[in-house]
C-alpha cells in the first residue's frame, strides 16, 4: 500500500452560498424588511462576539453571476458548533427569502510534512506560524474566490499511486507559486476527503481580482495541476461589510 499523507487539522469550514428571492422580498412592507435586516444584524453581532474570543471566524461576500447572490463563510472549532451557527442562520426570518444554491464542508488542513518543516521540530500545534494557518483570521479583502478540486485517479495519472517523495517534490514546486503571491493573496486550504464531493476546497482572498486569474493560470502549468488536478466550479465575489447590508438589500 502506498504511504498516505498525514495532515494537521484546524477549524471546520462551511461555505454557504445563497440566492435571494427578490420577488418575494419586494412584496414585503418596507418596515418588515427593516425588521428582518435588524434581526440579521443582531445575529452577525453575536457571531462577532464568538470571533472576538477566538472561537471562530466568519465573513460575507456578494457573489457575481448566476450561481449565487452571496456567500456566508463560517469557521468553527467543531462540526457541532458549525452546525449550530448554520441552524441559527436558517432560523432567521430573512432565511425564508434566501435560497440555498451550493454549500461546501471542509476542515482547514496543513500537510504534516509542511507543518513539521514550519515548526522546526517543535510540536506543530504549539507553533504560532502553524496555528495561524490552521486557525486563520479572515482578512477584509475586497474580493474572494472559491473552488473545489480533486487529484486524479486516472490510469497513469493517478496521484495516489505516486511514491510519497514524488508527491512531496511536486507539492513543494506547486507551493513556490503560491508563496510568490505572499502579500497579495491569502489562501485557505480546506481538506474535504470524506466530508464533501471533492477532496479540497480552496479559498483565495485578495484586493486585486486579477491575482486570482494570474495565480490559477500559473498553477495550471505546474505539473501537479496540469497532470493530476481536476477542478469544480469557481465562485467569485466582493466583500459585503455588515454596515452595507441595508444598502445591499434595499430596493
Amino acid at each position: 500500500m502506498n504511504e498516505a499523507v498525514k495532515t494537521l487539522d484546524g477549524w471546520f469550514c462551511l461555505h454557504d452560498f445563497r440566492s435571494i428571492d427578490w420577488s418575494a422580498w419586494r412584496e414585503l412592507e418596507s418596515s418588515k424588511r427593516k425588521e428582518l435586516l435588524t434581526e440579521f444584524s443582531h445575529f452577525l453581532a453575536d457571531m462577532e462576539l464568538v470571533k472576538n474570543i477566538g472561537g471562530g471566524e466568519h465573513t460575507l461576500y456578494s457573489i457575481l453571476g448566476q450561481k449565487a447572490d452571496f456567500l456566508f463563510f463560517i469557521l468553527r472549532e467543531s462540526l457541532e458548533e458549525l452546525n449550530e451557527a448554520e441552524n441559527r442562520f436558517n432560523k432567521l426570518q430573512i432565511a425564508d427569502f434566501l435560497i440555498p444554491t451550493y454549500s461546501y464542508i471542509s476542515v482547514v488542513e496543513l500537510s504534516n510534512y509542511l507543518a513539521n518543516h514550519m515548526a522546526g521540530g517543535e510540536d506543530p500545534y504549539q507553533n504560532k506560524h502553524v496555528r495561524a494557518r490552521l486557525y486563520p483570521k479572515l482578512p477584509a479583502a475586497k474580493h474572494i474566490c472559491f473552488y473545489p478540486m480533486t487529484k486524479k485517479r486516472d490510469g497513469a495519472d493517478n496521484w495516489y499511486m505516486l511514491p510519497m517523495e514524488d508527491r512531496q517534490a511536486l507539492i513543494r514546486d506547486h507551493g513556490k507559486i503560491g508563496r510568490s503571491y505572499a502579500g497579495k493573496l491569502q489562501q485557505i486550504i480546506g481538506g474535504s476527503i470524506g466530508l464533501d464531493d471533492f477532496e479540497w476546497g480552496v479559498t483565495l482572498f485578495g484586493d486585486d481580482a486579477l491575482d486570482f486569474k494570474r495565480i490559477v493560470t500559473e498553477m495550471r502549468f505546474d505539473e501537479s495541476s496540469a497532470r493530476y488536478a481536476e477542478f469544480g466550479s469557481f465562485l467569485v465575489g466582493n466583500l459585503l461589510p455588515v454596515e452595507q447590508l441595508e444598502t445591499y438589500f434595499e430596493l
